[in-house]
């Protein structure tokens, strides 16, 4: 079981104090070996990963640790084989020790366009709801953040975030919790940053996951959303009759326009589409760390500008907007 001590010392004696008492409860059931039988056997490759760590991290430009000379042959191999056992990877990349950890999605490239239109990071609480491994956790302390809290309902994600972050000798104040946001007993408003990146079409209502955002949210707060949309007109929206680029659980896709007006309709303020674009086949590809299929296997071989049901293929808006003063 991960020991989340550390953590609830540091928020003792904060607004996020309630969690001390409120948590632990969610924290069992979603590190349950009984609801996930892999959980055993990926916290024995934690406990397996060879004992090395460095100071010398660089979490500004991307996520590296250490030099590929700090490790020897056998730590080397041993640190490989156990990285390859909580497979797949799904966000990053990584560079730790000189292994390229070369994953599914290269969020770096999605990072580079998020960072230059929100508000500065420097000292800010921040929250990364659907988080995966935490790779943007990483680079949002990069930035400055004076504490990041990831949430991720994965077991496998919040192992994969561990075995980053054992690597390191002084790691930042970053934790990434086994949580659906929806599962918070206590939504404290206690939050200068929110982002909610490639999570609202996953929800069967997505208003109330943007209540959810704002209410973690300080008055005068930010949200960075990252979601599907498609092309259309104010109102429009696609709701696939089953599977969209064979993903069964996407439920909303908006217009950007309609994306805006539901910001809108919950109190976000300021609402603002600061990027728009396709997802690249060099964007989202299988990998030696994510061997599975992946968008190419997910778009219409004869048309990449359709999903294989015959749906628009997957495009990407940011928006930003504020939560207003009262």
């Amino acid at each position: 079981m991960i020991d989340y001590k550390d953590f609830f010392a540091s928020i003792e004696g904060t607004a996020l104090a309630p969690w001390c008492d409120s948590l632990p409860p969610l924290f069992e059931q979603g590190l349950s070996a009984t609801r996930h039988g892999d959980l055993p056997r990926w916290q024995a490759v934690l406990d397996s990963l060879p004992d090395v760590k460095s100071d010398d991290v660089d979490i500004k430009s991307g996520v590296r640790i250490g030099r590929a000379d700090d490790l020897s042959d056998e730590q080397r191999e041993a640190l490989v084989s156990g990285l390859r056992q909580l497979h797949p990877w799904r966000k990053g990349p990584f560079d730790l020790f000189g292994i390229h950890l070369d994953t599914e999605w290269r969020s770096d490239w999605k990072w580079q366009r998020v960072v230059p239109h929100i508000s500065p990071l420097a000292g800010r609480c921040v929250l990364d709801v659907g988080c995966g491994s935490g790779y943007h956790c990483w680079r949002m302390a990069g930035e400055g953040a004076e504490r990041v809290v990831g949430i991720d309902p994965s077991p496998l994600f919040v192992m994969q975030f561990r075995a980053i972050r054992q690597l390191m000798a002084a790691p930042p104040v970053v934790e990434v919790l086994p949580l659906r946001l929806e599962a918070l007993p206590e939504f404290i408003p206690v939050f200068d940053t929110v982002f909610s990146m490639g999570v609202l079409y996953h929800r069967r209502s997505p208003l109330d996951h943007l209540q959810e955002l704002r209410r973690c949210l300080k008055p005068g707060g930010e949200l960075v959303l990252e979601t599907l949309v498609i092309d259309g007109a104010l109102g429009e929206v696609l709701m696939p009759e089953g599977r969209y680029a064979k993903m069964g659980n996407v439920w909303f896709i908006p217009s950007p326009e309609t994306l805006a007006l539901w910001l809108r309709r919950v109190g976000f303020k300021s609402v603002k589409m600061v990027d728009l674009g396709q997802t690249s086949l060099d964007e989202q590809r299988s990998t030696e760390w994510m061997t599975f299929e992946s968008l190419a296997d997910f778009l219409d071989p004869k048309d990449r500008s359709l999903t294989i049901e015959g749906y628009p293929a997957p495009k990407r808006v940011v928006m930003v907007a504020q939560n207003p003063p009262p």
